[in-house]
This record gives structure tokens, sequence and C-alpha cells, in this order.
């Protein structure tokens, strides 16, 4: 049972690679720069951010990502800047995507907050493991066992890509939005000697963040913050939501659902002021959860404030960005 669903799952993931290619959060709300280059410089803190993801577990070829970033506000004469880099290792089925990107993102003082316009640039490599199919193994007259159409060996493929972002904050509420692989790079596996074209296009996603932190009145330790991100590549789109329930700011736990088809659990702490834990349990609402044991998320993130340091010993959060 389990070698078919995974084969389903690899069926899957081929007939949506050139759709929502980029790997899905759990933890997007503290991960802003992960889908949007605007928000690099927010909160006005130097902030490194990893995460890594485990998803669908115990399913052979189960997609496995690992993010990370460092970013960084700065000033220029009268103006606010920020910037960054930020790396993806990602591998699903017989897919690979590694990328690399430059952020620079220009702010604004409006009212309470800031409006930021950014840009990413950098470079994408997909691969694909061509020599791990044998299609003579399905045993039926459908598949040929030498499919032009599939790559033979490992091939992969380097092309630039380019995404752009709007952003724009409070110390209460943000809401943003952005656009991947707005030059759609297209990925070559196709032999050096000729033959039937092999590629795979790289269509762009829009991305809408926002979320909302809301204080308790009669009970100040406390702060709700729903969120929610609306994902489309205007043929297939997804809403992730989430409500996140945080204690003398430092203590956190809550649920998301994904209309896709999952349920999320989230526990978080601040270890000491700046550094924050977080770990994320995503299960599926399908027959999936039979087959494996969810997806797991785990984050790590420090974050200082460089541009008016203080001495004092007042708890800082890095969540409120």
């Amino acid at each position: 049972m389990k070698k078919s669903i995974s084969l389903l799952l690899l069926l899957f993931v081929v007939a949506t690679a050139s759709a929502q290619f980029d790997p899905q959060m759990g933890q997007y709300m503290y991960l802003p720069t992960a889908y949007n280059p605007a928000a690099v410089g927010e909160g006005g803190l130097m902030k490194v951010a990893g995460v890594h993801r485990m998803q669908f577990v115990d399913i052979t070829n189960a997609p496995m990502s690992t993010w990370f970033s460092f970013s960084s506000p700065f000033v220029i004469g009268k103006t606010s800047h920020g910037a960054g880099v930020r790396f993806l290792n990602d591998r699903y089925g017989l897919f690979t995507n590694q990328a690399f990107y430059a952020q620079y993102a220009y702010r604004h003082k409006i009212g309470k907050g800031y409006l930021s316009v950014g840009v990413d640039l950098g470079f994408v490599n997909v691969g694909f493991k061509g020599d791990s199919i044998n299609l003579s193994q399905m045993g039926d007259d459908y598949h040929e066992a030498n499919d032009d159409a599939i790559p033979t060996g490992s091939k992969s493929d380097m092309k630039f890509d380019m995404g752009v972002g709007l952003y724009y904050s409070t110390p209460t509420w943000w809401v943003g939005a952005s656009y991947s692989h707005l030059t759609r790079p297209v990925m070559d596996w196709s032999e050096s000697t000729g033959g039937t074209k092999k590629e795979m296009t790289l269509v762009g996603t829009m991305y809408i963040v926002g979320g909302y932190h809301f204080r308790l009145k009669n009970y100040r330790d406390w702060v709700l913050t729903p969120s929610a991100m609306v994902m489309s590549d205007f043929t297939s789109w997804d809403v992730n939501m989430t409500l996140m329930c945080d204690y003398k700011d430092r203590y956190r736990w809550g649920l998301g659902y994904r209309i896709a088809g999952s349920v999320n659990i989230l526990l978080g702490i601040d270890i000491i002021s700046g550094l924050q834990l977080g770990y994320t349990c995503e299960l599926p609402t399908n027959k999936l959860l039979l087959e494996s044991y969810g997806s797991h998320e785990v984050y790590l993130a420090y974050g200082f404030d460089i541009l008016k340091p203080k001495r004092t010993n007042k708890y800082k959060s890095i969540r409120y960005l």
C-alpha cells in the first residue's frame, strides 16, 4: 500500500511541478522573507533564521526542505532600507531544487508603519533523477520502457530567477503581496545530442499574507494573532489560516488549517531575548494520514537591534515584525 501511495505522490508532484513550485511552510507568519523580499529589514532587527521541514514522514521520496535566511535593516541618509540573502535546498519525489537569492527593499514611513517595495534576484537549480525510474516494472501496456519525455540519468539546469513584493506593517498588523518566478525560468534537461525536448517551466506564484496582533484587554499578558496566507498560480490556489496564542510575549501555541487538506499544531518559545524556537506538526485530513506520520517542521531564529542599541533588561520578542 505504501508503495502505491508513494507512486501516487510522485505522479502528483510531476503533474504539479509547473504549478505551485515553492515549498509551503506551516510557520509562514515568522518567515516573511521566504515569500516576500519586501519584508527584509522589518522590525528594525538584524535576523538570522532557518527552517527544516520533513513532509509525509515514512513515505518514500517524500518532500524535505531546508531554508535559511539572513536579513538586516540599514539607513542611507534619511532613507530606510533592508537587505538580505536566502537559501533553499528542496527535495521532493525525484526532483531537487536549490536556490539562492539576494534581497533588497526600500522602506518608507507611512502613518504608523512602513511601506516596503522589494525584489528577489538570484538563481534556481532544478534537477531530476531520471535514472531512478524503471517503467518496465509497471507491468502494463500503457507505460513504455523507454519514454523519450523522461530524462535519462540525473539531469539539472540552473537559470536566473526574480521575484517582487510589497509589504506594509505596523506594530499591530501587517499585510503583504508578492510574486515569485517572475522570469518564468525554463529548466532544460534535453540530451546534448538532440531528441525529444525535456523541459519544465517554473510558473510564478502570487502570495498574499496578513495578520493582526490582538492583546486581550483584561488579560494583558495574552496576545491572539490570527493570520492567513493565500497562494495562487492563477490555475490552482490554496489558503493557510492560523490562530496563535502568545503568553507574556514568550510562550506560544496555535492551530492552523490549510484548505488543500491539513491541520497544523504549532508550538514555540523564545529561549532568551531574541532567540526563538518553533515546531509545527501538520496532519493531512485525507487518506495520507493512514500512510505517514504527518509533516514536521522545526524553526530557529535569532534577531537583535543594530539601528538603535539600548542597554536595557526589557524582554524583546522578534515575532512582532
